[in-house]
C-alpha cells in the first residue's frame, strides 16, 4: 500500500510552519503511543506519526519531501514509486474496492463487517504521472519548462458536487446516508446477513435529484492544463519532480493529489555521465604521448587547457575535480575525469614513414620493411597531393 502523505499523517495542510509540526507532532505521538494507546493499531500509526515528523522538522529533508515527495528517500534518490494512476497506467497492490470485497466475502461467511470509514469523509485525489523528454544539458544545468497535459479537474461549477445546486443533494433513502446496505443470502448453512456497498448511491451515502449540467454529475471535467515545471540542476533520467496539488481532483473536498514528472534524459554523444561524474576520452597522437602536450579538451562548462605530460600511456586518467554534475539532492558537485586515448594514424606519408623507420631503428625496434605495391602506389598519390 502506498505511504500516506506525511502531512496528512500530521492532520496539517502543506507549507504548514515548523511550529505547526512541533505541536501536531507532540498532540499526536501522545494521543497513540503504545505505552497509552492500548488499540491494535496504535504502535503502526506512532510510528508512522514519528516516521513523518522525522522529515518535516528537518529543513533539508522537508524541502526534498515537499519537491520530490516519498521518491526523494526511496533508494536510489528518487527512483520509480509504485501506486500511480492516470497517466502512467501504476497502481500496484491492493485498492480501497479490493478491500472492500474482501470485506464482503469474509462478512458473508461469518455474518458481520469490520468497520467501514464514512463514506462522505474527504479523501484526497490520486497521484499522476508524467513523462517528459529533456535535454542531456537541461539536466545537467536545469530549466524551465512547459508542460500541457488532459487530466480530471474538479468542476468549477458544481465544486465536485455533481449537483445542481445544493437542494440537489439528498440522503440516500436505501443506506440513509451510511454507504452501504445490509443483504440476507441464503446458504447451505442458513441465512446469514451481510453488509455490501449501497447499490443505489455506490456508497456515498448521497443521491442527486438533479445533475449539474456542466459535469454531468460526475464532479470533475476532464481538461487541458498548463504547468510550469522546474527541473532541478543534476537530475536524472528515471527521476521525478514532484508538482504538489496538481495530481487528480480530491474527493468530497478533500485537497488534490499530487503530479509527478518523471524525466527522460538522452546519452551525449560526447560526455558520458556515471553518477554525478563526467567521463570523456582525449585521443592524442603517439608523438603527443611521447614527448607532451597542452590540448584544448572540452569540459560541461567550456574549453580549458589540459597539460599531457611526456610518456603518457593509453588509457591513463586525469581528473578534474569539482567539473562534473551537481548533486540533485544538493550534496556536491562531481568530477570530470578525462581518458587519454592514443591513436595510431592508418595512412602514413612517405617523410612519415621514414621517421617512424628511423625512430625503430633507435630504439632497436622490429618492423615490417616490406610494403605492398598497392600501399606504396597509394603514398605516393597522397605524396603528390600534397605538394599541389
Amino acid at each position: 500500500m502506498a505511504k500516506r502523505d506525511y502531512y496528512e499523517v500530521l492532520g496539517l495542510s502543506k507549507g504548514a510552519s515548523a511550529q505547526d509540526i512541533k505541536k501536531a507532532y507532540r498532540k499526536l505521538s501522545k494521543q497513540y503511543h503504545p505505552d497509552i494507546n492500548k488499540e491494535p493499531d496504535a504502535d503502526a500509526k506512532f510510528k508512522e506519526i514519528s516516521e513523518a515528523y522525522e522529515v518535516l522538522s528537518d529543513e533539508n529533508k522537508k524541502a526534498q519531501y515537499d519537491r520530490f515527495g516519498h521518491s526523494a528517500f526511496e533508494q536510489g534518490g528518487f527512483g520509480g514509486g509504485s501506486g500511480f494512476g492516470g497517466f502512467g497506467g501504476f497502481g500496484g497492490g491492493f485498492s480501497g474496492a479490493d478491500f472492500d470485497d474482501l470485506g464482503d466475502i469474509f462478512s458473508s461467511f461469518f455474518g458481520g463487517g469490520g468497520r467501514r470509514s464514512n463514506p462522505n469523509a474527504p479523501r484526497q485525489g490520486e497521484d499522476l504521472l508524467h513523462r517528459m523528454n529533456i535535454s542531456f544539458s537541461d539536466s545537467i544545468f536545469g530549466a524551465k519548462k512547459t508542460i500541457k497535459i488532459r487530466k480530471d479537474v474538479e468542476c468549477d461549477k458544481c465544486y465536485g458536487s455533481g449537483a445542481k445546486d445544493n437542494s440537489s443533494v439528498e440522503t440516500c433513502k436505501n443506506c440513509h446516508g451510511s454507504g452501504v446496505e445490509t443483504v440476507i443470502q441464503s446458504t447451505v448453512f442458513g441465512q446469514v446477513q451481510s453488509q455490501r456497498t449501497c447499490s443505489s448511491c455506490q456508497g456515498k451515502g448521497k443521491t442527486i435529484k438533479d445533475k449539474c449540467p456542466h459535469c454531468f454529475g460526475k464532479g470533475k471535467n476532464n481538461k487541458e492544463v498548463e504547468y510550469e515545471v522546474e527541473i532541478p540542476a543534476g537530475i536524472k533520467s528515471g527521476q521525478r519532480v514532484r508538482l504538489q496539488g496538481k495530481g487528480g481532483p480530491g474527493i468530497n473536498g478533500g485537497p488534490a493529489g499530487d503530479l509527478f514528472i518523471e524525466v527522460i534524459v538522452p546519452e551525449d554523444k560526447y560526455f558520458h555521465r556515471d553518477g554525478d561524474d563526467i567521463y570523456t576520452e582525449l585521443e592524442i597522437s603517439p608523438a603527443q604521448a611521447a614527448l607532451g602536450a597542452t590540448i584544448d579538451v572540452k569540459t560541461l562548462t567550456g574549453e580549458i587547457e589540459l597539460n599531457v605530460p611526456a610518456g603518457t600511456q593509453y588509457g591513463r586518467k586525469f581528473k578534474l575535480s569539482g567539473k562534473g554534475v551537481k548533486n540533485v539532492m544538493g550534496y556536491g558537485v562531481g568530477d570530470h575525469y578525462i581518458i587519454a586515448k592514443i591513436v595510431v594514424p592508418k595512412d602514413l606519408s612517405t617523410r612519415e614513414r621514414e621517421l617512424y623507420e628511423e625512430l625503430a631503428k633507435l630504439r632497436n625496434e622490429k618492423y615490417s620493411e616490406e610494403e605492398s605495391f598497392l600501399k606504396k602506389a597509394k603514398r605516393k598519390v597522397n605524396d603528390i597531393l600534397d605538394e599541389l
